[in-house]
């Protein structure tokens, strides 16, 4: 239901880092916002903010299951992201995202509304192409550790495309790479939380395989921009589309400058690299500037600024764990 004023969103995963952030970003442009959490891997520290919110409603609930409302729009953002939260319960990562995204599209189905799938970088595994683009089919282990995520999304971008074909869905596919800033969870177990935390903890900073391996950063504002640009395009832009930084550095230079940033007294250490961690991982963000006219604000310098910073009032709040 595109032109309305105002229009009632669907977040599941809407308590999570990106999707507490996306919530934030609805209301402010005057959107109705449903949050769907189960809290498998958030709480409600993220949205606390929001409670008293007229235009936000919480509901608990698991996508595993079918979920009975009604609503203009779906951002399913659904399904723990880090490699800590989804190995833990394997099984039930496949499930969410499988799932969750067949009980979702029978919903946009039943609705006739626009669907939104937070897919990931993972589903190009351990690439042999770099940067990757989006007509790169991927280099995924299938029954590794991380293949519970990995093979979660690509099933659920395949369901996605198969309703779009079969029913006329309208979907939209936006390929996350990784995100950071306020909100992350302490003990979220991905690098940029991961350092800061030990940093400003003045602990051992643990790089693995000798922290030579790549990565792309981009600040959790510029991603959030993103998503609300690809939910706009023409119905026949369907995705997939890259989000993410182009900018590639090393996880040892990652490392290296959140020490300086903090002035912490934390020593790197190695360990060996787990199993099918990418060694490079960068985005070819082409298409995106060309569909959404997007590419990313905010520099490193500036967003891990404000990352540290958020940090640092998270570990001075005594019983405070993050989000």
């Amino acid at each position: 239901m595109r032109g309305l004023t105002t229009q009632r969103v669907l977040v599941t995963g809407g308590a999570g880092f990106l999707g507490s952030h996306l919530c934030d970003w609805l209301l402010s442009r005057g959107h109705e916002v449903l949050c769907v959490d189960n809290f498998y891997s958030s709480t409600k520290d993220g949205i606390s903010h929001l409670h008293d919110h007229r235009r936000f409603e919480l509901l608990r609930h698991d996508v595993t299951f079918p979920l009975h409302v009604e609503v203009d729009q779906i951002y399913n953002l659904a399904c723990p992201a880090s490699p800590i939260h989804y190995q833990h319960d394997p099984v039930q990562t496949t499930k969410t995202s499988v799932h969750g995204a067949i009980n979702l599209l029978g919903l946009a189905k039943r609705l006739r509304c626009r669907i939104f799938q937070a897919s990931t970088s993972e589903v190009y595994g351990d690439p042999n192409v770099h940067p990757q683009l989006e007509n790169y089919w991927g280099n995924a282990n299938p029954i590794g550790l991380r293949a519970c995520y990995d093979e979660g999304k690509r099933c659920a971008e395949t369901l996605f495309y198969d309703y779009h074909r079969q029913h006329g869905l309208l979907i939209k596919i936006a390929r996350i790479f990784n995100t950071y800033g306020p909100r992350m969870h302490v003990n979220d177990g991905r690098v940029v939380s991961n350092f800061i935390i030990q940093a400003l903890r003045n602990e051992p900073i643990t790089v693995y395989g000798g922290g030579t391996q790549t990565r792309a950063f981009c600040y959790v504002s510029d991603m959030i921009s993103a998503f609300e640009l690809m939910m706009e395009t023409p119905d026949a832009v369907t995705g997939p589309v890259n989000l993410g930084s182009p900018d590639e550095m090393s996880i040892r230079t990652l490392a290296e400058l959140i020490v300086d940033k903090t002035g912490s007294g934390s020593k790197i250490i190695e360990k060996p690299l787990p199993s099918d961690d990418p060694v490079q991982r960068c985005p070819d963000i082409t298409r995106a500037r060309e569909i959404l006219g997007w590419s990313p604000k905010v520099g490193l310098d500036e967003g891990l600024a404000k990352t540290i910073a958020y940090f640092e009032q998270v570990l001075a709040a005594p019983g405070q764990s993050g989000t």
